[in-house]
């Protein structure tokens, strides 16, 4: 048996993994990162991630010392006002806004919204010129043997040893699995849309969320391709709707597709392919183990609602590489800061996206009525409306 050696080994190949891999780099640590699956680079292919991420403005300093927003900065739309709109009356139509804006807290936009896929293009290319980071593609982590010094990982026929592994191969994570850490999981029966679609009115760099029953669906501005406005949008609906809308030829996908847009873009057709996925809030029991962390998906997952999710997981990332600062990398007295850290604004951050989803899925005429309310008031209130942007900047 081969064995070999690394600082950092990373298990999972995605956003959050490659993220990782560029920012221990960028600290001077060596990197092994490992996935299945190559990355999907473009959108055409079927198989393609067709959400998109919105940075918020502390996962922007997170890029930034990982040595990537130089990259993603060409490419990516602001976000300006994010936009609550409840539609839950008894027709399909907009009862009231409440814009929340940027400008009122900050000199910079909320977010930054780029298409997932691109950033994964994006992320491999920048690896490609790091010396000290090995891209295992088309390989998977298998038996582990945990020491008080290094972790000993199987990955194909070799055995690398490593000061720190990092589960963060989503939410069937095969490293949690392996370290034995039970999870809790919350189902809703929903199940969510992701596509791109041009659109003949411009997104004026708002992101809209449209409650109604079924749950949430969300618009987040996207560059101008070929001259015609595009936006990508995350469409929640009950799991028996929602394949439904899933099976329908694409013009009468783009008859519903209006609908439910409440003409907030004008005229809208579809521009991709349709990604289907369940929703589920998801916790691990435990965010460490010995010489062991688990990040982003592999951690939590939660319905994508307010740009939270990959912003959780740079959170979580930030915390792990700070902490290398103070306590030698992988060390007992690193792993239980990171858990210290990270642990309550996880749970929090769960709670809270699962009580908006909740709300938002309401089918009772009353009960509609009063999350028409809560928005009203929330919103009505300058101080309130001040804090809640903050919290939900991560502030």
């Amino acid at each position: 048996m081969i064995r070999k050696t690394t600082e950092v080994l990373i298990s999972g190949g995605g956003i959050a993994g490659l993220t990782s891999a560029c920012a221990f780099a960028k600290a001077g640590f060596d990197v092994v990162c490992v996935d299945p699956l190559p990355p999907i680079t473009n959108s055409e292919n079927i198989n393609s991630d067709l959400r998109s991420t919105a940075f918020l403005q502390p996962a922007k300093n997170t890029l930034k010392n990982a040595g990537l927003w130089e990259n993603f900065e060409k490419f990516a739309t602001p976000l300006e006002v994010m936009r609550l709109a409840d539609a839950g009356g008894i027709n399909n139509e907009i009862r009231t806004v409440a814009d929340f804006n940027a400008s009122e807290i900050s000199e910079e936009p909320f977010a930054w919204n780029l298409p997932n896929w691109l950033l994964r293009r994006e992320l491999v290319n920048h690896i490609q010129s790091l010396s000290n980071v090995t891209l295992l593609f088309g390989q998977k982590t298998g038996r582990i043997t945990s020491r008080t010094t290094e972790n000993l990982v199987m990955v194909g026929n070799e055995q690398y040893s490593c000061q720190l592994l990092i589960g963060a191969d989503g939410r069937n994570s095969s490293t949690r699995q392996e370290m034995k850490i039970p999870i809790k999981t919350w189902r809703y029966g929903q199940k969510a849309m992701a596509m791109a679609v041009y659109h003949s009115s411009p997104h004026k760099n708002i992101s809209t969320e449209i409650h109604r029953s079924g749950g949430p669906f969300t618009s987040v501005p996207l560059p101008d391709h070929n001259g015609k406005h595009m936006s990508s949008i995350i469409w929640m609906e009950k799991s028996d709707r929602a394949n439904t809308l899933h099976k329908m030829d694409e013009e009468q996908f783009n008859k519903e597709l209006n609908a439910r847009s409440c003409n907030i873009l004008g005229e809208i057709k579809l521009a991709s392919q349709r990604n289907l996925w369940p929703i589920i809030s998801q916790k691990s029991s435990e965010i460490y183990g010995q010489r062991f962390a688990l990040i982003a998906e592999a951690a939590h997952v939660i319905p994508p609602i307010g740009a939270q999710g990959l912003n959780m997981s740079l959170r979580d990332l930030e915390a792990l590489l700070g902490l290398t600062n103070l306590h030698e990398i992988g060390s007992k007295s690193h792993l239980e800061a990171y858990h210290a850290e990270r642990k309550s604004d996880i749970d929090l951050r769960i709670r809270g996206v699962d009580a908006l989803n909740r709300a938002a899925m309401a089918e009772s005429q009353n009960l509609r009525t009063l999350r028409l309310k809560a928005l009203q008031t929330l919103h009505g209130l300058t101080p309130l409306r001040k804090t809640l942007m903050k919290k939900g900047l991560g502030a």
